[in-house]
């Protein structure tokens, strides 16, 4: 059963998904089907079940909310794309017209209904199962050359290729848990209070504010708890001073090189809220219609949430469909105080 896919259905209430299974949720005995608008719990106490009369069996008992035992039959294009995963999980090199085929669909039809349940095109899916599959070899003891032929990578090159885009650090740091990762890093006073900013050698990493130093430096190594931190002022002068200048107003573009971990769906929101102009401010529901389904709100809220690098993606661009500022990390205060420096509308809004 994909129950990633299934958990992403239901932080996102994807009503799409209803039919297709039920939730379990353990610390209050009750099953509901993936659209049911109660509040959402820890995926630790979630677990993914075909039918209610198999979570019933397990002894969990119907929602009196959303009455997931009413539900019509699964949504038949939703059934075919579920079945779609399940064939990418048994060949991770099948082609799109070979799974066209075997649903009986066109390539096309499958192609643009796959990419808008999912969120990636099936090739895309594949590749981030064959590095979960290399990840979890990793983590069960494999060494990485072993992993990598397990997992159905071919050569090293392409391995590499897809770990920076998808771990944001190599195979061999991955495995030991981030041991042996460098992260420099500085904190300097700015009109936000305190700004740390960290960086390995392949780009910035983190980006926060904070109202001392301690705090944000407790915080990064919360992040990175098994790297190697040093502070060195001099490595991130270049990155410090063109934040400044961009806090001071001297500057509205904020380009750096990163280095992130983040799921497909947190790097297509960040990319996206990297394209929101100086100035301008999105709602959640906007940026998640503008990526292709507006149900996944909730989603996107989640993936701004998760930005570490403050500014440099301006998830302070994004603001509640009435206008106010909530959800902001760093305190609101400080989003509203961004947002009035660029002139945002928003930035009035209580």
């Amino acid at each position: 059963m994909e129950t990633e896919l299934y958990w992403r259905a239901v932080t996102t209430n994807d009503q799409r998904f209803d039919g297709a299974f039920v939730l379990g949720v353990k610390t209050t005995g009750i099953y509901c089907k993936p659209s049911c608008r109660a509040r959402l719990p820890k995926r630790e106490n979630v677990d993914f079940y075909g039918s209610p009369e198999i979570a019933e069996g397990r002894g969990f008992r119907a929602c009196k909310r959303c009455r997931p035992r009413e539900v019509d039959a699964v949504d038949p294009q939703t059934a075919k794309i579920i079945r779609a995963c399940e064939m990418i999980e048994g060949d991770e090199f099948i082609t799109l017209d070979r799974l066209a085929e075997g649903l009986g669909v066109s390539s096309f039809h499958l192609q643009r209904s796959f990419k808008e349940i999912i969120g990636v095109s099936p090739k895309k899916y594949a590749e981030a199962k064959r590095m979960e599959r290399f990840k979890e070899e990793l983590r069960g003891g494999s060494e990485v050359v072993d992993a990598m032929y397990d997992a159905g990578f071919g050569s090293s090159s392409r391995l590499y290729e897809k770990a920076g885009e998808n771990m944001g650090m190599t195979p061999a740091v991955y495995k030991k848990g981030g041991v042996g990762m460098k992260i420099n890093f500085t904190i300097a006073d700015c009109e936000l209070g305190k700004l740390l900013v960290a960086r390995t050698k392949r780009g910035v990493c983190s980006v926060t504010f904070g109202d001392d130093g301690d705090g944000l430096f407790e915080g990064l190594q919360k992040e990175f708890p098994n790297a190697e931190i040093a502070e060195d002022a001099k490595d991130l002068k270049n990155a410090v001073d063109a934040i400044l200048q961009y806090l001071a107003g001297k500057n509205r573009r904020l380009v750096l090189p990163l280095d992130l971990q983040a799921t497909a769906f947190q790097l297509q929101v960040w990319d996206f809220l990297r394209k929101i102009p100086y100035g301008e401010t999105r709602s959640y529901s906007e940026v998640a219609e503008a990526l292709g389904d507006k149900k996944k709100v909730r989603a996107v809220a989640q993936a701004c949430a998760r930005n570490r690098v403050a500014v440099v993606i301006p998830c302070h661009r994004v603001v509640a469909s009435d206008g106010k500022l909530s959800g902001y990390r760093w305190g609101v205060e400080r989003k509203r105080s961004l947002l009035a420096k660029e002139g945002a509308v928003e930035a009035k809004s209580a």
